[in-house]
């Protein structure tokens, strides 16, 4: 869902999922004629416990809110109320750091074969977080074919969802979720090329920290410098491009690389750190800086004692 918009509707249970499931499949083919449509979902019937819901992604919010204003969607609305497929909720946009208040996004790898194991511990899941005040729903939405899982966990407030996240309650039932996982599952937020992740805590917005941001981005700005140094810039000089030109070359490759693919895969790597909810703990806090040091003595010790790798001395 990072950079895209997506809709989640919630709908009553009905007595036949088959038939839910069709209706929402034609849902999903109108959106997938309407411009910027990236996917469709649709969860249904799985478990008592879980959501039904239709999900749509679009590549912008401009061409979701078309979408969800399209003729041809207010038509097959009311279809499906004519067929029972009575909406619960009205539509819950989810854009990157603008989630609806009480709203929670999770991305999960599920590991194959385990498809039907997931849903069955998020159902469980489910009815731990049924025991907590304003929880009002759970969805779980898989995709078509190959590729990640996402749910959806509703409470009335962000104040009763904050209860939620940090009780004892939920770090004893996550290991039996996390079983079917082949990585750890991701809280779905806003985060920036440059490491910092935006959540909305309580009715505020948190970031990241400046000082976890500007570790991560050292961590990934020094060994990109030096290694475009000395394999890429040389070339420049060579081509004829005088130093000043080359360097400037070079800095525009390491922007690219540092926004494009770097920092988000190292964004990844310490997402948990990073998020300003999760990552808020002294043990998470001093785990993360520690990991990052580490790192920071492992490149220190290459670029330092291989030669080959030193573009100030490395003979040409």
């Amino acid at each position: 869902m990072t950079d895209t918009a997506t809709a989640v509707t919630v709908f009553h249970a009905e007595p036949d999922p088959a038939e839910f499931v069709a209706w929402a499949d034609r849902m999903g083919e109108a959106a997938g004629r309407a411009t910027g449509f990236v996917e469709a979902r649709v969860a249904a019937g799985e478990m008592p416990e879980l959501d039904w819901a239709v999900s749509v992604t679009f590549d912008s919010e401009a061409n979701l809110q078309r979408w969800l204003d399209d003729p041809d969607r207010r038509r097959l609305l009311a279809e499906g109320v004519t067929a029972g497929c009575r909406r619960a909720s009205s539509d819950m946009i989810l854009v990157p750091g603008h989630l609806p208040p009480g709203t929670a996004v999770f991305e999960h790898a599920v590991a194959p074969g385990r498809e039907s194991r997931f849903v069955a511990a998020q159902a469980r899941l489910a009815s731990v977080i049924a025991e907590f005040p304003g929880f009002e729903g759970s969805a779980v939405l898989g995709p078509r074919g190959a590729g990640r899982w996402f749910s959806v966990l509703r409470f009335r407030t962000d104040r009763q969802l904050a209860v939620w996240m940090a009780s004892s309650r939920r770090h004893e039932a996550l290991p039996e979720l996390r079983s079917e996982l082949t990585e750890d599952f991701a809280v779905v937020a806003s985060s920036t090329p440059f490491g910092s992740i935006l959540r909305v805590q309580d009715g505020r917005a948190a970031v990241t920290p400046r000082w976890k941001t500007a570790m991560l981005v050292l961590l990934v700005l020094y060994p990109t410098v030096m290694t475009l140094s000395r394999f890429l810039t040389p070339h420049f000089v060579d081509w004829g491009a005088p130093l000043w030109l080359s360097t400037w070359l070079g800095q525009i490759a390491s922007v690219a690389l540092l926004t494009f693919t770097l920092m988000p895969a190292a964004t990844r790597r310490f997402r948990r750190w990073l998020d300003p909810v999760d990552g808020a703990g002294a043990r998470v806090g001093i785990a993360g800086a520690a990991a990052v040091l580490v790192l920071y003595a492992a490149t220190l010790t290459l670029f330092g004692s291989v030669r080959w790798l030193q573009f100030w001395d490395y003979p040409r």
